[in-house]
């Protein structure tokens, strides 16, 4: 089980995270604080494997809370999760210790993705055997983001978009029908998207059967790394 400390100034948006986290099979919150002090205080108490680390904060910001993390005996793991989006902030989390970068606002999808994403490196890096490059490669390759696919001119990036996050904010998946429903296409236009996703490997796609004639088609979101 993995151990995190949600860290956000916010109180309202730490308890959606915290609850964000308490979904993910693997994880569970140890502990929900406000401010940069406290959550080194809390580190400092133990118990903690990963911390989900807002950047602006009264006092202590998040990038001063990362620098204190990496000067510790056995720091945390940290993942940013901020509204800030300018480049110079991201390579001083990452050069101070954060092994990913996440802006808000996002939805839990979005979330479970990363954490996964942490959860197989974390894996992967517990074996204390030596390795080739491409063991290495491999391993780090877990912390990424899937490549962002290449949209065909007959497609919209912002349409394509707008389908992805449609199908991010489903849990349980969409069919052709209910993404054109949501978006405000034509169906077949909600399919042609929906198969590029297929092929570009953003989604999965499976039957549901129950009902006569051709079964329905189920589109996914992949959240495996």
């Amino acid at each position: 089980m993995i151990d995190v400390l949600v860290v956000d100034d916010q109180s309202v948006v730490a308890r959606v995270h915290a609850e964000m986290v308490s979904k993910v099979s693997g994880f569970r919150v140890a502990g929900i604080v406000h401010d940069g002090a406290s959550a080194l205080a809390r580190v400092r108490q133990g118990g903690i494997d990963l911390v989900l680390l807002d950047l602006t904060m009264p006092g202590m910001d998040g990038i001063q809370v990362c620098r204190q993390l990496q000067a510790l005996p056995h720091p945390p793991d940290v993942i940013v999760i901020t509204a800030i989006r300018d480049m110079a902030t991201v390579h001083a989390a990452v050069r101070h210790g954060a092994m990913q970068y996440l802006v808000k606002p996002f939805v839990f999808a979005t979330l479970r993705e990363r954490l996964t994403q942490y959860a197989s490196f974390r894996n992967a890096a517990s074996d204390h055997q030596a390795v080739d490059q491409k063991e290495i490669d491999e391993a780090l390759a877990t912390l990424r983001a899937p490549t962002p696919p290449v949209v065909p001119k007959t497609l919209s990036p912002e349409s394509l978009d707008t389908v992805q996050t449609a199908l991010r904010n489903a849990d349980d998946g969409l069919t052709a029908a209910e993404v054109a429903a949501s978006t405000g296409m034509a169906r077949v236009t909600a399919r042609r998207y929906l198969d590029h996703l297929v092929v570009s490997g953003v989604c999965s796609r499976e039957p549901v059967y129950g009902r006569t004639g051709r079964p329905l088609l189920r589109y996914r979101i992949r959240t495996e790394p």
